[in-house]
């Protein structure tokens, strides 16, 4: 049975941007909404432009029914063309992967995004021209390789009016200047130096225009091997000891060669251990931490888990969870990448020795890990302005290759792998272990993760600095020649007015060190998808339910280990590594100071916010991180009345600034997946055989005993 919302009579036409293009639409399509197993929808038009495909339905035309919380870009029924993974048909109830040239056109159409929402539209009821039209065209503007200056970034730029404050106190490092100001701030500018030698990129085109070198050694060094096996400095430690990166030499050379190029290193080794330096430890991240491969296949699976379109699949998944979620590997991976970083902290913060990150091109993991250590070492690079401006030294100036790396012209998937996506993950268990410690919220993460997808902004469209500043010519479609003016992502009020701003920031933003470590607790939930794996060693068979046969091994596992034992016994950290995390974790924290983040087993949770804000069924109604900072910005409003009142009678001017939300009081309609969808009827029948939940009802006892020793606290969801 279809649950018919008359098709629209009135012309809804889409909002176009400078520069944007229709290029192909249909009228009469349907599309289903994902709560349940029914058909029930709505009628539109379904348009596809050089930007964007778009389902325009009758609520499109009024701005009554607009979230709260609102991207001015790109809509809650718009897909930007680089946000699609993958296009899928359905003939005869059958899916298809669609790709290339079509000979059969669908009657359905499923597209499945980056950012994890599942779209469902029925042609059935279009003209066949216009479901040919419309189905070639998406497909070949969404999954086609193309030229670079064939992005809608070239057009918008060449068509919008540059009428924004850019910049936001964020430090872009694209001046001398700015290198200096930031090896000033560090103090290291006694033993390390801004060089100029790349200047007209000729030395690499794959090194920024600045940098930052030991100052001992020379131009002709840098110039020997296009920048090669020099080391490159990322941040000086309060104590002297220095970060640095490196591009190591090809692996396969010629005897020959090699021979020079191992003198070449032995002697910048040589030149940088001894005084005023200290010693120095070197890291081969390509031997230490998972390969980009690795990472790439682990995060594919594990984003299947959370591309859900229908309630069926998500109760049949949550019977299995714990056995897909571990089978994906992503979370152990985390695991890795977060011990890796308290490893060299420890070198620079107790041993007092500089870390040199080795890698091919370290552009990738080096970024990941130079990045967190400067997270959990810096206050600084915990502030919005500070991570920003982190972002843009350590990621966009340093030469990381988003297009190819986010696979945005669809050149090569070999290429692809979600670096940056690994980077916000590890940061977002940083910011849910201590939310105090840092200037922004989850919720500034998860649209930072969204702005990847986005191309009106240049900051994660361009592989280098180099590739970005010879591509900025062009026409002005305003007859004036002359370069591009590309915006900057840091600047959020081209995305959201000021009152959706204000969610990207922390109230509870500690500005002075605050020893109190205590955390409430909140109110448990009937159902609630547990986010962290248990303790277990063992490897649970991802064709197997977890209920049954795995129950008995992980109540042993469970009971029998500590939560202060790592997850994987074969991993055990060096002595002096755990003494430093146990050390470190025995004290008060102090929010301006060192940050490590807890890496023990179920520590290491799914970032809910991101994986499951479109997935009716995995909200909490009036919870989740939503409900307390409700609460918290009510306080804080009361607070701000009282003061204004105070100063009233004292007739002093109102001053500080407080983050206020007034969107917030109908606290009613909160779920957890505020604020990117407001309440949603959630499945209260399973669609699932009744045997299998007869079956389950028999585990209840397990589930209850499982709550007393994994912890389910709201701060999951």
């Amino acid at each position: 049975e279809i649950h018919i919302k008359e098709p629209i009579e009135k012309e809804v036409n889409p909002r176009l941007l400078p520069g944007e293009l229709l290029l192909c639409e249909a009228s009469t399509v349907y599309k289903y909404m994902q709560e349940d197993g029914s058909n029930r929808g709505t009628y539109g038009k379904l348009v596809c432009t050089n930007f964007k495909i778009s389902f325009l339905d009758d609520d499109s035309a009024s701005d009554d029914n607009e979230p709260q919380f609102k991207n001015k870009i790109v809509g809650e029924n718009d897909i930007t063309l680089q946000c699609v993974d993958q296009i899928y048909g359905v003939y005869d109830e059958k899916k298809k992967l669609l790709t290339g040239q079509l000979r059969k056109y669908p009657e359905k159409l499923i597209i499945y995004c980056k950012d994890l929402r599942v779209f469902n539209f029925c042609l059935r009821y279009t003209k066949e021209e216009e479901v040919k039209r419309i189905v070639s065209g998406i497909v070949h503007h969404s999954q086609t390789p193309k030229l670079l200056k064939r992005l809608f970034l070239f057009s918008y730029a060449s068509a919008a009016p540059n009428n924004t404050d850019g910049r936001n106190q964020t430090v872009m490092f694209e001046t001398l200047e700015d290198w200096r100001d930031e090896l000033e701030r560090t103090k290291g500018n006694v033993k390390y130096k801004t060089v100029t030698t790349n200047e007209g990129y000729r030395v690499s085109e794959k090194l920024p225009l600045y940098f930052v070198v030991p100052i001992c050694i020379s131009e002709e060094s840098i110039l020997k091997y296009e920048g090669r096996g020099i080391p490159i400095w990322c941040w000086s430690c309060h104590n002297g000891a220095a970060l640095l990166k490196m591009s190591a030499f090809p692996k396969e050379q010629d005897d020959s060669t090699s021979q020079m190029q191992k003198a070449f290193l032995d002697g910048i080794y040589k030149t940088i251990s001894k005084p005023p330096y200290e010693l120095l430890k070197m890291d081969d991240l390509s031997s230490s931490l998972p390969s980009l491969q690795d990472i790439q296949t682990a995060y594919t699976r594990f984003k299947q888990l959370f591309l859900i379109d229908n309630s069926t699949d998500f109760w049949a998944t949550d019977v299995k969870w714990f056995s897909l979620l571990e089978s994906t590997n992503w979370l152990e991976i985390i695991r890795r990448v977060l011990k890796k970083a308290i490893e060299v902290a420890e070198c620079l913060e107790i041993q007092h020795t500089n870390v040199l990150l080795i890698e091919e091109s370290a552009t990738d993991l080096c970024c990941v890990i130079s990045s967190l250590v400067q997270v959990m070492m810096d206050s600084y690079s915990r502030t919005k302005s500070g991570f920003q401006s982190l972002i843009q030294k350590e990621w966009v100036i340093g030469g990381h290759g988003f297009l190819d790396r986010c696979n945005h012209l669809h050149k090569s998937e070999k290429e692809e792998a979600p670096v940056f996506l690994l980077l916000l993950n590890c940061i977002w268990q940083l910011v849910q272990q201590y939310p105090p410690a840092f200037e922004f919220t989850e919720t500034y993460l998860t649209v930072l993760s969204d702005s990847l997808y986005v191309p009106i902004f240049s900051t994660f469209f361009f592989n280098s600095q180099h590739q970005r500043d010879t591509n900025k010519s062009g026409e002005s479609l305003k007859t004036q020649s002359g370069p591009f003016r590309f915006l900057t992502v840091w600047d959020w009020s081209v995305q959201f007015d000021p009152k959706a701003q204000a969610f990207l920031n922390n109230p509870l933003y500690a500005e002075k060190p605050k020893p109190d470590k205590s955390q409430r607790k909140t109110a448990r939930f009937k159902h609630q998808r547990q986010l962290s794996l248990p303790l277990t060693q063992a490897k649970p068979s991802p064709k197997r339910g977890f209920f049954r046969e795995e129950t008995d091994h992980l109540i042993k596992n469970i009971l029998g280990k500590r939560i202060g034992k790592f997850i994987n016994s074969s991993d055990e950290p060096p002595n002096s590594l755990r003494e430093f995390y146990d050390s470190w974790h025995s004290k008060p924290v102090d929010y301006h100071g060192l940050l490590l983040p807890r890496i023990d087993g179920p520590e290491i949770k799914v970032w809910a916010q991101r994986y499951l804000r479109w997935i009716p069924e995995a909200q909490l109604h009036g919870g989740g991180t939503i409900a307390t900072a409700a609460k918290i910005l009510d306080l804080m409003e009361e607070v701000q009345s009282l003061q204004v009142k105070m100063d009233e009678e004292h007739s002093q001017a109102v001053s500080g600034d407080v983050h206020s939300v007034p969107m917030l009081r109908n606290s009613a309609r909160l779920s957890s997946l505020f604020p990117f969808a407001l309440l949603q009827r959630q499945s209260v029948k399973p669609a699932l055989p009744t045997s299998t939940w007869k079956d389950l009802e028999d585990e209840d006892d397990l589930v209850k005993r499982d709550d007393e020793f994994v912890d389910l606290s709201g701060d999951m969801l």
